[in-house]
């Protein structure tokens, strides 16, 4: 359940810290964020990514707790890349 819920954490912060950044906003809403809601992803992301190397090292202890944090934040990492991507194909697609 623990690697679940760090997965689900790295998820969710990589997820957040691309939608911070510029060319996703204007990927996905066609127009860039207002600064406050930019700043409140990129803190979310953060705290979700130090949530989830909290609980796995908390869960592990330092050795093993960091290489498993290297693997579930490159698992999403990869997810959420690989959605974008997807993503910008279909709206790039004609109809």
């Amino acid at each position: 359940m623990t690697h679940l819920s760090s997965f689900i954490l790295c998820l969710t912060g990589f997820a957040a810290l691309a939608l911070a950044m510029d060319r996703p906003q204007h990927d996905l809403f066609g127009r860039p964020l207002p600064a406050l809601a930019t700043v409140a992803l990129r803190v979310g992301g953060a705290a979700s990514l130090l949530g989830a190397l909290g609980l796995l090292v908390a869960w592990q202890g330092w050795g093993l707790g960091l290489v498993m944090f290297s693997g579930h934040t490159s698992l999403g990492a990869g997810i959420v890349h690989g959605a974008l991507i997807v993503w910008q194909r279909r709206a790039a697609r004609p109809n």
